[in-house]
């Protein structure tokens, strides 16, 4: 790698620690590419040979976290339901909620430019729509024939975990322990991710 390589590299580094944490800061909406620009101490012109705009960044500072839910969260929840036990499922879930914690400094702004950027709605979708291929076990034991079916209900099930964290951590909308929660999720998200005619024998693991 040469050293213009490596100064390139090191700019595009910048760029995205410098959005990131003024994104967690500000919001989305209130930072400009200028502000950007101005804490990289960099020009407008160096930006857009990394990026296209604020939804690509955010994109990019998003892609490192997307992947390690798919590998942290939904990998091990395929190994979790493939169990087939109620108990390892609300552990999972005080785990899920716990990557939540962790990673929740971003999460707004994400939510954010979900709601302002057209073009970043089908960012987020394919970013939800791309976990189930963390989860073989899971999407096999539903058959072929229902596929689909098994797609849409981990989907679901991202969708509600997020906007549980998002009122719960966030907004501070919902008043529950992470281990309340954990519990109650468990309870209404086991039985809908078990295919039913295995419900019945999942009870023996309770």
């Amino acid at each position: 790698m040469t050293l213009r390589d490596r100064q390139k590299q090191q700019t595009r580094r910048s760029l995205l620690e410098c959005a990131k944490t003024l994104f967690v800061e500000r919001g989305y909406a209130a930072v400009t590419i200028d502000d950007i620009t101005a804490a990289t101490g960099c020009s407008r012109a160096t930006f857009y040979l990394h990026f296209s705009g604020k939804p690509d960044i955010l994109q990019k500072i998003g892609a490192e976290t997307m992947a390690q839910r798919a590998v942290a969260v939904y990998a091990d929840l395929d190994e979790v339901l493939g169990s087939g036990s109620p108990a390892e499922f609300t552990r999972w879930m005080r785990r899920a909620v716990a990557w939540f914690e962790a990673n929740q400094d971003i999460l707004p702004a994400w939510d954010e430019a979900v709601a302002l950027e057209p073009d970043f709605k089908a960012i987020a979708r394919q970013a939800v729509a791309e976990l189930p291929a963390a989860m073989p076990r899971y999407l096999a034991s539903w058959g072929p024939g229902r596929r689909h079916e098994a797609h849409l209900r981990i989907e679901l099930l991202v969708s509600q975990l997020e906007r549980f964290f998002t009122r719960w951590a966030v907004q501070g909308t919902i008043e529950s322990t992470a281990d309340e929660a954990a519990v109650v999720l468990s309870d209404i998200w086991f039985p809908a991710l078990v295919p039913p005619e295995r419900r019945k024998s999942a009870q023996h693991f309770a």
